[in-house]
């Protein structure tokens, strides 16, 4: 093992390279802080740009285009698949984006002067890093012929080992999908999260274990490629977190739209999967499924067990989760963690916020102080779907009277331009001041259009605002404005 004894010392080290890290290390830099990344991984990005965010988004547009699914209702337009498409047709894009995104983030990092290991880091004490790099052996020798001989090219590989003493720590390692004893995950056609972009080729069938985002937004994207999809889950209702109103409205969409089918109250129990057929789930119910493929979303666990968080003081939670207070500090002062590492809501866009905060915290700089109290939910099924706020149900178990005004895409010039039949905007007013309460959005461009309502709650606005705003026209934006005469419609006629 080579050795480099005398650290290297930065005022910051974070660990981990996804949007938490690399917002983190930025921010940093930008305040003049001497900042070193350790990055596990070959790839700069961490899950959202390699295996999770970026990748499942993008096969989720791949998949529409592919399919011709967005023009279907086009009066007169069939863009029907009509072969099948190949795999390598499928994740060309997604392999191209994501590709893209590791580029714009080493540049990133360059750009701020962060320095980069790749290794696997862990804690020798509260301040120091110990970063161990596997490296390839050398060259064993050639044949006297000039034959290279592949079987003995390369002596077995060493280890090399540095540390780095920093100030300031950020723990952003991101999270990695929880497997369960039940599956062989061995098996190819057996898949989390992760290895579900490894495919060689679409499964014909595809039980979803799991109605959780991951498992819903995977189990569009294949139904929209013509894959036979069931979703399996112990619940009875679709992403419960979610407006019962508009969880009705996608499982409704789901199955009619793309042929879904949801096994309700079934866990599975056993996963018998053998190298060639199909693999069979058996449910606690007695019901059986055989299908080609399993795709298991039982959520996810912090990458931290590697890091020897006792050496630093810290005490990791349940699935490895680290608790931080209101600046993402842990119980050690000069340590901080942000991302999905900490759990919710485990988004890239609230990882990137909580890491800046965390810095200017750290740095004693004004910046950012907090995250915004409101935060949108994107969820990329088919039909999109996004929301800020309160649901009726929230509502309605605060005793608040409300108003709700709906606007469908149907009877909105730009949504009869695309096609959706089934989108709607849904907003929640409180009824004695029309202040905004919620906003719920299923249809296309949802995680976009969520955004105007984002902006008007954290203004404290009311319908008065919509009245007054000029939309363009046609525009899915007018929806807000068709919404809220509803909604004022609905308070005039003393109506719900």
């Amino acid at each position: 093992m080579i050795r480099l004894m005398e650290p290297t010392s930065y005022d910051l080290i974070v660990i981990g390279s996804g949007p938490a890290g690399e917002s983190g290390s930025a921010a940093a830099a930008l305040f003049g802080k001497r900042v070193a990344m350790v990055e596990k991984s070959p790839l700069v990005g961490g899950a959202s740009a390699n295996t999770g965010t970026l990748p499942s988004k993008t096969l989720r547009e791949s998949a529409l285009a592919i399919s011709g699914l967005k023009a279907r209702d086009l009066y007169g337009v069939d863009l029907s698949l009509r072969r099948e498409a190949t795999v390598a047709e499928f994740m060309y894009h997604e392999r191209r984006v994501t590709a893209n995104e590791r580029k714009r983030v080493e540049r990133n990092l360059s750009r701020n002067g962060v320095v980069l290991y790749h290794g696997a880091a862990s804690f020798v004490d509260p301040h120091t890093i110990r970063v161990v790099t596997e490296v390839p052996g050398h060259n064993a020798g050639h044949g006297h012929g000039g034959r290279h001989d592949h079987d003995h090219d390369h002596g077995p590989a060493r280890t090399s080992e540095l540390r780095l003493r920093g100030e300031i720590i950020l723990i952003a390692t991101g999270s990695g999908p929880v497997r369960p004893a039940e599956f062989p995950f061995n098996h190819p056609r057996v898949l989390d999260s992760d290895t579900i972009l490894q495919l060689d080729r679409l499964p014909r069938s595809l039980a979803v274990v799991g109605a959780g985002v991951v498992g819903s937004e995977y189990a569009c994207t294949f139904a929209a490629l013509g894959t036979e999809v069931w979703i399996v889950d112990g619940r009875d209702e679709l992403l419960p977190f979610l407006d019962h109103e508009v969880s009705k409205a996608l499982e409704d969409s789901m199955h009619r739209q793309l042929g879904i089918e949801f096994l309700w109250k079934n866990r599975v129990v056993q996963c018998e999967a053998h190298e060639y057929g199909d693999i069979t789930l058996e449910f606690d119910t007695g019901g059986r499924l055989c299908v080609d493929a399993v795709l298991v979303t039982a959520g996810r666990a912090s990458n931290t067990a590697a890091l020897n968080l006792p050496a630093a003081g810290l005490e990791p939670g349940h699935r490895g989760l680290l608790t931080v207070d209101a600046h993402y500090r842990t119980s050690v002062p000069h340590i901080y963690a942000a991302g999905d590492v900490i759990g919710f809501p485990a988004l890239a866009s609230t990882s990137m916020e909580q890491a800046r905060v965390a810095m200017c915290h750290a740095f004693h700089q004004t910046f950012k102080s907090d995250l915004a109290p409101l935060l949108p939910t994107g969820i990329y099924t088919i039909p999109e779907v996004s929301m800020v706020g309160t649901s009726e149900e929230d509502l309605q178990a605060q005793g608040v009277d409300y108003v709700v005004g709906r606007a469908s895409y149907a009877h909105c010039a730009r949504g009869e331009i695309i096609g959706d039949q089934s989108g709607f905007l849904k907003l929640i007013f409180r009824r004695d001041d029309m202040k905004l309460l919620g906003v719920h959005v299923m249809g296309e461009q949802a995680s976009e259009i969520v955004h105007v309502g984002v902006v008007a709650m954290l203004a404290d606005a009311t319908a008065e605002l919509f009245n007054r705003t000029c939309f363009n026209f046609p525009t899915l934006g007018d929806l807000y404005k068709i919404a809220t005469y509803n909604a004022l419609l609905k308070r005039e006629q003393g109506t719900t």
